[in-house]
């Protein structure tokens, strides 16, 4: 139905309503004419976000068949000057302060995200969760809050999914009704609607800073230290294999990132992702993708796919943004194939269960390898471990940089160089504390000195620990615990 035919039947249905209201007219009068149709909201004296559906739902039929080919500046005329006469049309009354901000938001419906794009823009915040189209919530500093933001209704909220799947050739539906996609920035998306979200759609945004961060940000964010930043400078430049391992947003993308950043230039990298986040900045790299099933559950290319065809790329690294399936031996198997360097990322409480995980995700590849040669290949693929976690009150901070030194009988050996501890006086939900070197010399430092790669020796030096003073003896308590006769006695009498 076009535009002015449906304005037409809603005109000709209220005249009949002001018919059938009006009182009959003596005989002899001119009836009176029927009152100009107003939208609901102006004449009613309802607000203007009763209005503002109606009329959006008009500016974009009238948009509509002029959208394709114009440019952001053309489109934004075009809404305007289609607002315009629509609430002059219907008779709408507005401020002029309601009919800017309607004229952005009906500009940030068609070239972006709707409600999500302030949040987008906004460099603090790093997580944005959609529960529904009307409760949105975000997450800042490691902490969740809610916002007054929401979707016109469902229908703008699929859509604005549907748009954000569809631009890396993906969909999201009942047949498909979970789907991970990207951001143009590289922030990453998943998607999950009904029937298995059951009280509605839902979307999750991890947000990544336009401009990657490097090791001077992680150090001012505390999750990393000078001494650490030079250890790991030596050991990407040295070729050495590094796990990082972590929970849940503990940020082991962004340490990948960072630990990428230290690659030299003349090296040949390929990238293999679920959906792409890395944003490494060497002049050679190579960014694979996978792809999952289409509609007739063909055309899927695995994470396991990719690392197979990237050994037949010539690659002298290679990162994989997370293993989480059989891909784990086939990186494994590349890491001790020569493609010394490589890097990737694993779900993981501590160095230990990080190379625990690695041996379960190893079976998965379904073939049925004892274990003690799974592990023969984690020791001899994986030189170092750098675990990433969350602090209570959201930092995330690094634990512990561990090395695999070996094995002995069927236990891989690992010993902590870098260790974080936790210091004495922290405040409640602030603990404080401060990642320091354990004092033991790393094995690597062999393979360092043979090219030639210097580290300074007191980047390994444990720091002194200053005894704290005695509490003085006077006025002081001494507690003793109660013997067990004593406590039955306490619970008799009471």
């Amino acid at each position: 139905m076009k535009l002015s035919e449906k304005l037409a039947a809603l005109e000709d249905e209220e005249k009949r309503e002001a018919a059938a209201a009006a009182p009959a007219a003596p005989a002899g009068t001119q009836a009176p004419t029927a009152p100009r149709r107003r939208i609901a909201g102006t004449a009613r004296g309802d607000n203007w976000e009763a209005t503002k559906k109606t009329v959006r739902s008009l500016v974009l039929e009238e948009v509509a068949p002029k959208m394709q080919g114009l440019t952001a500046e053309a489109l934004i005329g075009e809404v305007k000057t289609a607002l315009d006469k629509i609430l002059q049309r219907e008779d709408v009354q507005v401020s002029p302060l309601e009919r800017r901000k309607f004229v952005q938001e009906m500009i940030s419906d068609t070239l972006g995200y709707g409600p999500l794009d302030p949040l987008l823009g906004d460099d603090s915040i790093t997580e944005v969760m959609c529960n529904s189209f009307d409760d949105i919530w975000i997450e800042r500093e490691g902490r969740l809050e809610q916002t007054a933001l929401k979707f016109t209704d469902d229908t703008q909220y699929r859509q604005v999914i549907e748009k954000i799947v569809a631009a890396v050739g993906r969909r999201v539906d009942e047949s498909s009704p979970m789907v991970d996609a990207r951001l143009p920035d590289g922030s990453r998306v998943n998607a999950i609607v009904p029937p298995l979200a059951i009280h509605g759609s839902v979307l999750t945004i991890r947000k990544f800073s336009r401009d990657p961060y490097q090791a001077k940000d992680l150090i001012n964010f505390g999750t990393w230290t000078i001494d650490l930043v030079t250890v790991m400078e030596a050991c990407v430049r040295a070729s050495l294999n590094v796990l990082v391992s972590g929970g849940t947003g503990t940020g082991k993308t962004t340490n990948l990132n960072v630990l990428s950043s230290f690659i030299p230039d003349g090296e040949r990298v390929i990238t293999i992702e679920d959906s792409a986040e890395l944003q490494l900045q060497q002049p050679h790299v190579i960014n694979l993708e996978a792809r999952p099933p289409n509609a007739e559950g063909r055309g899927q290319v695995s994470i396991r796919d990719l690392v197979k065809n990237a050994l037949r790329m010539r690659p002298d690294r290679i990162i994989v943004g997370e293993c989480r399936a059989g891909e784990a031996l086939d990186m494994l198997q590349a890491m001790n194939t020569g493609h010394e360097g490589s890097m990737t990322t694993v779900h993981a409480n501590s160095a230990r269960d990080a190379l625990s995980r690695m041996e379960t995700l190893v079976l998965m590849a379904g073939f049925d390898l004892p274990v003690r040669a799974i592990r023969e290949q984690i020791n001899s693929a994986i030189d170092l471990i750098l675990q990433v976690d969350r602090m209570p009150d959201g930092r995330r901070v690094v634990t512990s940089l561990t090395e695999v030194q070996g094995m002995e009988g069927d236990v891989i050996l690992l010993q902590d160089i870098f260790k974080y501890r936790f210091l004495p006086g922290s405040e409640r939900g602030r603990p404080s504390g401060e990642l320091a070197a354990t004092g033991l010399r790393p094995k690597f430092m062999d393979r360092l000195n043979e090219r030639e790669i210097e580290v300074p020796a007191h980047a390994f030096k444990a720091p002194v620990q200053v005894a704290r003073p005695a509490a003085p003896a006077r006025g002081r308590r001494s507690f003793k615990p109660p013997e067990a006769t004593e406590i039955v006695e306490r619970e008799r009498l009471r």
